[in-house]
């Protein structure tokens, strides 16, 4: 559809021609105010629209009168539940609420003359209803005033106020937002909308993993998981429906269905939220600081757990080692050669057929898999397998899970999927069956007994829409997807080894809980390694605490398998995997540090490296499954009121006392932002002040701008190892840096 700029069809999703059968119902101000065991319902009528870009109420049409319930949790968030047909779900595999967000929620309210007043037991204003006029100086009658809306404001820590836009319009006729309202298709509702306030200078984060500029005002976005087959454009792998506002406050839009925010988009004067369903359940989330606000995100979907300590260690991949005789070869050669390393992952090449995904190793390649594993793990290696959630008509498994319906049944194949191999997947496995979900456990079950102890969760974005699930329609499961099957996979691995750990690309909220996710294909270049980063930073902004990334990219350009990887690129890549909180090499060829002979030295002193840092990310992950922060993080959850910060995407800080200033560029040149504070470069020892820029520094190849906080100690490991079995964290030193 091209482009009106019209709200209504850019946004509502009306044909221009308004022939599809849609209506349009806005709300108009309030009638009745009631309390319910400490829950507040407000009754909105809504007034249908004539069918027409022309926006005016049609009145031949009775108001219909919706329910819209305020309900508190803690201290600073809100629940808005408004239901138009749906059911509104009071739990959700989403939420997981936090133990200190189920006391004292009782709401009130007081009825004044110009407005109602909804309060908590401490008397904190939470909410209130206006009905008082606009201000007016008539002079005209050529343009009609206003019509009846719905003026409402929300103050989930009792003081900042979060208003819907009442009046974001050019005149009565043209809306560019409406404060409330939904859509009936062929007389029935389909979808909901709301919009709120938005000011001139507010900035917006999150949202999932985004790869554009990470101030996202101007912005709308399409909250619908696809393969993203890159990390350069609109798509992504990891749709979340929350956004982090500069204004102190976070909006959890709690839905599996497909949605959009346009933040200051559509309008500029406005947030605008669109829900493929008919019913608008959001929480908002007040704080005085970003990390209050993400924490309170976690605190309504769950906290990250911490993964094992021999994940921190450097994972060696490429797409893919073919047999037990290379995958050998290459563990050997990293010893040989004293390069640390603790898991090597097998990707779409173990099988009988590449990337024909049976859950079952090639006979004829490895002969004996549970002593090729064994071998492996005495030598300090674990083993990590691919794998993905489709059954092909060609897998073994393909009878019995169509037999028992345990996948979706579909003559169609997975839309937009990569499908490197061209499999035709007859099916995608139906997590929303038990059944199904504990037959897809015991695949795993017998690899991980086996001695594997990770499984990446491949794909996931993607499913079988025209197909039936168990649980729910296919347009429902789509986003919620990759929940379901990652905590699967999650829980098996836990049960089975102890440690809970995967491997994912896909996302939505609540997939946090299961870590740990990586940023998908990016391309082998500076624009991927640059977009990768911004990932990253918007993935943590978005709730998610641990994060990693293909180093030196996925694929190849513009040979997608068989480009050449330029020296500088690798070893900036490698810089950069450094300071994540995990560490994998992968891709469509030559990944091992021998096939760059010319850097392999450095490479070699940037993987002990790793390893000495491991203490601090010990450390610091155990502040991330119990704070919001991330490891990865923006510069604003730390310095939110500077407003250089806000537009900071190729710097982060690793952890509370390290900031991190990447190179991307072969100039070996760049840029570095100094925050408040004094600095000193962790390398060099050199002292800076901050509030500067450092313009035009010079990188050599060899060195990675880091900056750790004056008078931060950092656990440092003083001895060189193989793996992380060879750690005895008794032995980890403190630094100084004053």
């Amino acid at each position: 559809m091209r482009q009106t700029n019209y709200q209504l069809f850019d946004f509502l999703d009306f044909s221009p021609l308004l022939d599809e059968g849609d209506r349009l119902w806005r709300a108009c101000t309030p009638t009745r105010i009631v309390e319910r065991e400490g829950d507040i319902y407000i009754s909105i009528p809504f007034q249908q629209q004539h069918n027409s870009n022309e926006i005016k109420p049609d009145t031949t049409y009775r108001k219909k009168e919706h329910i819209l319930r305020i309900r508190k949790y803690g201290n600073k968030i809100l629940r808005l539940s408004l239901s138009l047909g749906d059911e509104i779900s009071e739990d959700s595999e989403m939420l997981s609420f936090a133990a200190e967000l189920k006391t004292d929620t009782s709401l009130s309210y007081l009825q004044l003359e110009d407005k109602w007043i909804v309060k908590d037991t401490a008397g904190n204003k939470k909410a209130a209803v206006s009905f008082a006029k606009p201000m007016i100086d008539h002079w005209s009658d050529l343009i009609p005033p206003p019509e009846d809306t719905i003026q409402i404001s929300f103050f989930p820590d009792g003081e900042k106020e979060i208003s819907l836009s009442a009046y974001d319009m050019f005149s009565p006729a043209r809306h560019d937002a409406f404060a409330l309202a939904y859509v009936e298709h062929n007389g029935k509702p389909d979808r909901a909308t709301c919009s709120i306030k938005a000011k001139p200078d507010e900035c917006f984060y999150g949202t999932g993993e985004r790869f554009t500029k990470i101030d996202l005002a101007g912005k709308t976005f399409q909250l619908r998981n696809q393969d993203g087959q890159g990390v350069n454009n609109r798509r992504t792998y990891k749709n979340i429906p929350f956004y982090l506002s500069s204004e102190d406050y976070g909006l959890f839009l709690h839905t599996t269905s497909f949605a959009k925010f346009s933040l200051a988009d559509h309008s500029t004067r406005s947030v605008q939220i669109l829900t493929d369903e008919p019913l608008i359940d959001l929480f908002l989330i007040g704080g005085d600081h970003p990390e209050e606000i993400l924490r309170g995100y976690r605190q309504l979907t769950g906290f990250p757990s911490l993964p094992p300590l021999w994940s921190f260690g450097i994972w060696m991949s490429r797409m893919s080692y073919f047999s037990a005789d290379e995958v050998n070869e290459v563990c050997d050669r990293l010893r040989e050669e004293d390069y640390p390393c603790d898991v090597i992952h097998l990707d779409t090449g173990w099988f009988k057929t590449d990337w024909l995904c049976e859950w079952k190793f090639n006979e004829e390649r490895f002969p004996d898999p549970e002593k090729f594993i064994d071998k492996l793990k005495k030598k300090g290696f674990r083993v990590s397998l691919w794998q993905l959630p489709y059954i092909s008509h060609q897998a073994k498994q393909y009878e019995e899970a169509a037999a028992n319906n345990y996948i979706s049944k579909s003559n169609k194949n997975i839309s937009g999927a990569s499908n490197f191999s061209m499999e035709d997947y007859a099916g995608t496995i139906d997590f929303t069956c038990r059944k199904a979900s504990e037959w897809y456990k015991e695949l795993l079950r017998k690899l991980l007994k086996m001695g594997v102890v990770c499984i990446k969760t491949d794909f996931g974005e993607d499913i079988h829409l025209d197909a039936v699930y168990h649980g729910m329609t296919a347009e429902k499961l789509h986003n919620l997807y990759p929940l379901l099957y990652q905590k699967a996979a999650y829980e098996v691995t836990k049960e089975v080894t102890g440690e809970g750990i995967i491997w994912a690309r896909a996302g939505w909220s609540g997939c946090q809980r299961y870590p740990l996710h990586w940023g998908g294909d990016a391309a082998a270049s500076w624009d991927g390694m640059a977009a990768s980063l911004r990932g990253g930073l918007q993935l943590g902004l978005s709730g998610f605490g641990f994060w990693s990334h293909d180093v030196p990219g996925f694929h190849g350009v513009p040979d997608f398998m068989n480009s050449v990887i330029p020296d500088d690129l690798y070893i900036r890549w490698t810089q950069f995997g450094v300071f994540t909180s995990h560490f994998r090499y992968h891709g469509t060829c030559k990944r091992e540090p021998w096939h760059y002979p010319a850097i392999k030295e450095n490479i070699r002193k940037l993987w002990r490296l790793r390893y000495q840092l491991i203490p601090y990310i010990i450390q610091q992950s155990m502040i991330t499954i119990r704070t919001g922060m991330p490891m990865l993080r923006a510069l604003i959850l730390h310095h939110p009121d500077d407003k250089t910060c806000r537009h900071i995407d190729d710097q982060y800080y690793f952890g509370e006392n390290m900031m991190v200033a990447p190179v991307m560029n072969s100039d070996n040149k760049r840029d570095i932002y100094l925050p408040e504070g004094e600095w000193i470069h962790f390398f060099t020892k050199e002292c800076f002040k901050g509030n500067q820029w450092l313009r035009n520094s010079d990188v050599p190849l060899d060195t990675i701008p880091v900056f750790v906080k004056k008078g931060a100690i950092i656990p440092l490991y003083p001895e060189e190892v193989s793996c992380t079995d060879e750690m005895d964290l008794s032995k980890v030193i403190e630094v100084v840096f004053a």
